[in-house]
C-alpha cells in the first residue's frame, strides 16, 4: 500500500476516534498533531486507538507503540515496522518431544529430581519460554541447574541459613525458574508472591505484600531492580527482611555454590492462599508433599515421555507452579511456558501454542475455557488443530457444566475430543490436586432433583425431562494414596448421595499454616482436613456442590442459592442468569433471611410490583416460604466472577453494607461573631483581616492536631476499613471544630452494591468533604494520581485508607493502573474517581478522563455522579490560606452503563459529566 494511502487511512481512524471522544468540538487531526495535548487522547484512548489500528491494518503493534508514539506520524512508523497479525500458529512448529525417558522415582526432594535429569540427559529441553510475540528461549536441565547454582551462591554470600524463607516476586521467566531452585539449593524455602504487572508499580505492590513478608519472616526478597529503593520501608514493616536483591545481583557472585542437603520432611514451599492484608495463610508444603502430589497426578494421567505440556498459568499459583512446571520437571516432559498476561491479552495464543507444539497436557480455570468458547472469533482459529490435546484440565474454580459443553461443541471442529476435557478438584492445602476423573471418560454431569438436596441434603437423580433439576459436574475420584470423605455437622461420614462437608487426607496434605495456629486448628478435624466445600459422593465420584459460606440455612434446611435463582431467572422481565440469592443473619429469629437480588431492564413501578409478586410466588414454590427481601436492580448490578458465576458471598456483603445509611448530620454550633459594631469601618475591615488570619491559623492548628494521630493510626494499622471509619469521624470533627457548614444531599442514591463514584475536583478540601459524606462502612477506594507516590507522608496515608494510584502521563502505566482499579471493582470495592485528574484556581469543569467510565463499562457497575460545591472557596489551589465558608455534597442518581464497549464508556462519560456539571454548578471549561 502506498504511503499516501497509509497516511489517509490512519488519519481517518484517528479522526474517527477523536470525533467520538470530543463530539462537540473535535480537534483538527494532522500527522504531526500531538496525541495528548492537541487531540486529547488519554492512556485508555491510546489503547483503543492501537486496537483499531491493529484491526484495520492487520498488524500486531509492539508495546512500545503505546507510549512511544506521540503523533500519528510516529504511529505510522510503528505500523510500517510491525509484523502481520496472523495467528501465532502459522509459524512452523518446533517439536518438543525428544523420546521417552524414565523419571526420578527415587528422588526424595525436588533438587534430587532435577539432579537426576541433569545426570541422565543434561542437554534435554526442559522449558521453551515464550517472550515477546512468538519469540522463544530454550532452557535445558543443565541450564536450569547452572542458573540455580548462581542464585544459590548469591544467597549463600548473603548468609542465608538453612530453613530461611526467601520471597520470590518475579514475572514468568528464567529468572523465576533459577531463583526458585536456587533458593532450594541454598537450603531456603521459597515463598512465591504475585509479581506486579508493571515494573513501575513495584513500590505500591510491595506494600500490599508486607503482610506475607511479615508472616513468612522472609530474610530476603528476590525481585526486580525497581524494588531496591523501597528496601528500607519493607524492613520497617517486616523486621526479618534483610535485603531486597535482584537475580542479577545474586548471579554476580563469583564464588561457587555449596548445595545444602535437605530431606523429604523439610519445607519446600510456602504457598499463600489469601491476599497480603489481614491474616495471610501460608500453606506449609514439604518436599514429600509436593513429590507425592506430582507422582499421584502423573499416575492418574499416565504421564509419559511422549507428553508435551503447554501452560500460561502463573508460577505464583499452585496449579501453574506445581501442576504445570514441577510436574513437567519431575516426569521429564517438555514445557512450553508463556506469561499469563500473554493469554489475557490474546486468549487464542494458548490454543495456538497447543497446536504448534502438538501438546498433550494443558489446563486452566473454568473462566479461560469460557472465554475461549464465547469470545474468540472464527478468523482467529483458521487452521487450528487441537487433536493432540489428550487432557484438558478444568480446575482451580467451580466447573460449569454449560462451559464444558460450550467449549466441547465449539472446538470439536478443530479436532478437540470431548473425552479430553477433565474437570478436576484441588486446593493448596493438598499441594494442588485432590481428585481426577478417569482418563478418556470425559466430563460426567449428574442431573439431580433440586428439592431433595435443599430439604434433606439428598442428591436424588432426576427423571428424564424433569425441569426442577441441578446439573453438577463430577470431579472424579481421589488421587492414588489420597482419601476423601463427606461428613455431616457432627463430623460423621454420610452415605452415597448425601451432601456434607468435603474432607480429605493423604501424603500431599499440609501440616498447617505457617505461623498461624488459629487457622491451622480450624483446618484439622483429627487426621482429616476441612476443604471448606460442600459435596456428595455417587458411585465413587466426587461432586462439589458449593462453598460452605454460600449455603443459606433457613428453618433447619440447607437452601442452595441456585434453586431459587433459576426459578426467578425464568420470570419474564428478569434477566436470566443475573439473579443472586443469598442469606443474611436475622438477629430476631436466629436464622437467616432469604434475599433475592434480581436484575431487570424495566424502571416502571407497575412492572416492579408484578415482578415482586412473581418472585415471591417462585420463592413459595421452590422454598415453601416467601423471600424476606427482594431487590430489583438495573442491569450489571449482580456481581459475577470473570467466568460468569454469581458471587453470592460478595453480593451478600454489599447488600448488608448497603442497607446502612448515613445518619443525619448533627446540628452545627452557631458562629462566634467577632465583629464589633461600635468600631469604625476601617477597624472593622482590619479586624476582618485579622480574623481571617486567626481562622487560618486556628484551622491549620486543628487540622494538624487531628492529622497527626489520624495519620499514625491509618499508616500503622494499614486496615482500610478501620482507616475509613477513623477518617470519617476525624473529618466530621474537623468540620465541626472549624465551623464549616456542610450539607449532604442524595445519600439515598448510593447503591447497596459496588459502584463507581465520579466527582468534580476543585480543592484538596474535596477529600474531607467526601470523607464526611460517604458512609464509612462502604468499601470506597480513592483513585489518586501517581504523583502522590513521591510524597512519603501523603503516600503512606493514602495507602492506609486503601487508595490506589493511577498514572496520568505514561500511557502504558496508565492502562495497567486502570486495570488494577477494575480488578478492585470486580472484587467489590467502589472506586472514587476525580475524572478531571487535577484542579486549579480557575472555576469550571475540566474535560473528563475515561478511566472511571471504562472501569464501569467493563465491570457493569453503575456510575454515581457527585457534585461538590464550595470547596474551592474554602481552600484554593496554590494557596495554603483556608477560609471559612459553606460547602455542599450532592449525590446524583446511579447511571448504569449501556454496555461494555469503548463507545459505551464514552457515552457514559458524557452523561456523567453533564450530571456532575449540574450538581456542582460548575461552568463548562471544555467548551
Amino acid at each position: 500500500m502506498a504511503e499516501e494511502n497509509l497516511q489517509e487511512q490512519l488519519l481517518r481512524i484517528v479522526a474517527g476516534l477523536a470525533d467520538e471522544l470530543h463530539p462537540r468540538a473535535a480537534p483538527r487531526v494532522t500527522l504531526d498533531a500531538n496525541l495528548d495535548r492537541e487531540l486529547g487522547f488519554d492512556s485508555l484512548s491510546r489503547v483503543e486507538l492501537l486496537l483499531r489500528v491493529g484491526r484495520e491494518f492487520g498488524v500486531a503493534l509492539s508495546d512500545q507503540a503505546l507510549y512511544g508514539a506521540e503523533t500519528p506520524r510516529d504511529l505510522l512508523a510503528f505500523i510500517q515496522r510491525a509484523s502481520p497479525a496472523s495467528p501465532p500458529g502459522r509459524r512452523e512448529p518446533r517439536p518438543l518431544t525428544q523420546g521417552a525417558s524414565a523419571s526420578p522415582f527415587e528422588a526424595q526432594t525436588l533438587v534430587e529430581a532435577l539432579e537426576w535429569h541433569v545426570t541422565t540427559h543434561p542437554g534435554k529441553l526442559h522449558v521453551q519460554l515464550y517472550g515477546e510475540g512468538d519469540a522463544t528461549e530454550d532452557i535445558s536441565y543443565r541450564a536450569l541447574k547452572d542458573g540455580a547454582l548462581s542464585v544459590a551462591a548469591g544467597l549463600a554470600a548473603r548468609r542465608l541459613e538453612p530453613g530461611d524463607r526467601v520471597a520470590i516476586m518475579l514475572p514468568t521467566g528464567k529468572d523465576y525458574l533459577f531463583s526458585f531452585f536456587g533458593t532450594l539449593m541454598a537450603g531456603g524455602i521459597p515463598a512465591p508472591i504475585y509479581p506486579p504487572a508493571r515494573l513501575s508499580q513495584i513500590e505500591d505492590h510491595l506494600r500490599r505484600h508486607a503482610g506475607i513478608l511479615a508472616n513468612s519472616q522472609a530474610r530476603l526478597l528476590i525481585a526486580v531492580a525497581e524494588a531496591k529503593p523501597v528496601s528500607l520501608l519493607l524492613r520497617a514493616q517486616a523486621e526479618s527482611l534483610h535485603a531486597v536483591v535482584t537475580p542479577e545481583e545474586l548471579a554476580a557472585v563469583s564464588s561457587a555454590a555449596h548445595q545444602i542437603a535437605r530431606s523429604a520432611s523439610d519445607l519446600a514451599l510456602l504457598q499463600y492462599t489469601s491476599g497480603s492484608t489481614g491474616n495471610p495463610k501460608g500453606v506449609c508444603l514439604t518436599h514429600a508433599n509436593l513429590l507425592a502430589n506430582v507422582r499421584a497426578m502423573g499416575t492418574a494421567l499416565q504421564a509419559g515421555g511422549e507428553d508435551v505440556v503447554v501452560s500460561w498459568l502463573p508460577l505464583y499459583h499452585d496449579m501453574g507452579l506445581i501442576g504445570a512446571w514441577l510436574g513437567s520437571l519431575y516426569y521429564g516432559l517438555p514445557l512450553a511456558l508463556m506469561s499469563p498476561l500473554a493469554f489475557l491479552a490474546q486468549p487464542s495464543r494458548w490454543l495456538w501454542a497447543i497446536h504448534r507444539h502438538r501438546a498433550t497436557l494443558s489446563g486452566a480455570p473454568n473462566f479461560a475455557f469460557d472465554l475461549c468458547a464465547r469470545r474468540l472469533q472464527d478468523q482467529e482459529l483458521q487452521g487450528l488443530d487441537l487433536s493432540s490435546w489428550r487432557v484438558a484440565f478444568n480446575g482451580a474454580e467451580p466447573v460449569s457444566a454449560d462451559t464444558i459443553e460450550q467449549f466441547a461443541n465449539r472446538f470439536a471442529a478443530y479436532g478437540l475430543r470431548r473425552e479430553a476435557i477433565m474437570p478436576v478438584y484441588g486446593l493448596a492445602e493438598c499441594a494442588v490436586g485432590v481428585t481426577f476423573p478417569p482418563l478418556k471418560r470425559g466430563a460426567l454431569i449428574d442431573t439431580i432433583k433440586r428439592d431433595p438436596l435443599m430439604r434433606s441434603g439428598n442428591a436424588v437423580p432426576a427423571e428424564t425431562g424433569e425441569s426442577r433439576v441441578l446439573r453438577v459436574v463430577s470431579c472424579g475420584r481421589p488421587l492414588p494414596g489420597h482419601e476423601v470423605r463427606i461428613v455431616d455437622g457432627t463430623g460423621r461420614e454420610v452415605g452415597d448421595r448425601v451432601e456434607g462437608r468435603l474432607e480429605f487426607k493423604g501424603p500431599s496434605a499440609t501440616s498447617g499454616y505457617f505461623h498461624n495456629p488459629e487457622h491451622t486448628r480450624r483446618l484439622f478435624h483429627g487426621d482429616w482436613l476441612d476443604s471448606g466445600d460442600f459435596g456428595y459422593v455417587a458411585q465413587g465420584e466426587i461432586y462439589v456442590t458449593g462453598r460452605v459460606k454460600d449455603i443459606i440455612i433457613r428453618g433447619g434446611r440447607n437452601i442452595h442459592p441456585y434453586d431459587l435463582e433459576e426459578a426467578v431467572g425464568n420470570i419474564p422481565g428478569v434477566r436470566r442468569g443475573c439473579v443472586a440469592v443469598f442469606g443474611t443473619p436475622d438477629p430476631v429469629s436466629g436464622t437467616e433471611r432469604v434475599v433475592v437480588l434480581a436484575e431487570t431492564r424495566s424502571t416502571d413501578a407497575q412492572v416492579h410490583a408484578r415482578l415482586t409478586r412473581e418472585i415471591n410466588a417462585a420463592a413459595l414454590n421452590v422454598l415453601g416460604l416467601a423471600a424476606d427481601d427482594i431487590v430489583l436492580a438495573p442491569p450489571h448490578t449482580v456481581l459475577k466472577t470473570s467466568s460468569g458465576k454469581i458471587r453470592r458471598a460478595a453480593s451478600r456483603e454489599y447488600y448488608e453494607r448497603g442497607r446502612a445509611r448515613m445518619r443525619p448530620l448533627p446540628v452545627w454550633l452557631q458562629f462566634v461573631r467577632l465583629a464589633l459594631s461600635a468600631l469604625l469601618p476601617e477597624l472593622r475591615r482590619s479586624l476582618r483581616a485579622v480574623a481571617a488570619v486567626l481562622y487560618a491559623v486556628y484551622a491549620w492548628t486543628v487540622l494538624f492536631a487531628l492529622a497527626l494521630p489520624v495519620w499514625v493510626l491509618v499508616a500503622a494499622a494499614r486496615r482500610p476499613r478501620f482507616a475509613r471509619a477513623v477518617c470519617h469521624r476525624a473529618a466530621k470533627l474537623l468540620i465541626w471544630m472549624t465551623r464549616i457548614r456542610v450539607s449532604v444531599a442524595g445519600v439515598e442514591n448510593l447503591p447497596r452494591t459496588a459502584h463507581v463514584l465520579a466527582a468534580n475536583h476543585a480543592s484538596y478540601a474535596d477529600f474531607i468533604l467526601l470523607g464526611v459524606a460517604l458512609p464509612p462502612e462502604n468499601r470506597y477506594v480513592f483513585v489518586a494520581k501517581r504523583e502522590f507516590v513521591g510524597h512519603f507522608i501523603t503516600r503512606l496515608f493514602l495507602e492506609g485508607v486503601g487508595a490506589t494510584f493511577v498514572e496520568r502521563f505514561d500511557a502504558k502505566q496508565g492502562v495497567e493502573d486502570v486495570e488494577r482499579v477494575e480488578q478492585a471493582a470486580r472484587s467489590g470495592a467502589s472506586p472514587v474517581f476525580f475524572p478531571e485528574g487535577t484542579f486549579d484556581r480557575q472555576p469550571g469543569l475540566r474535560a473528563f478522563r475515561l478511566g472511571a467510565f471504562l472501569v464501569a463499562a467493563r465491570t457493569g457497575l453503575p456510575v454515581v455522579p457527585v457534585g461538590i460545591r464550595g470547596a474551592r472557596s474554602i481552600l484554593r489551589d496554590v494557596s495554603w490560606f483556608p477560609r471559612h465558608g459553606a460547602a455542599a455534597v450532592v449525590i446524583g442518581a446511579p447511571m448504569p452503563p449501556s454496555g461494555g464497549e469503548f463507545s459505551d464508556a464514552i457515552e457514559l462519560r458524557d452523561q456523567a459529566r453533564a450530571q456532575v456539571m449540574s450538581l456542582s454548578g460548575e461552568a463548562d471549561r471544555s467548551a
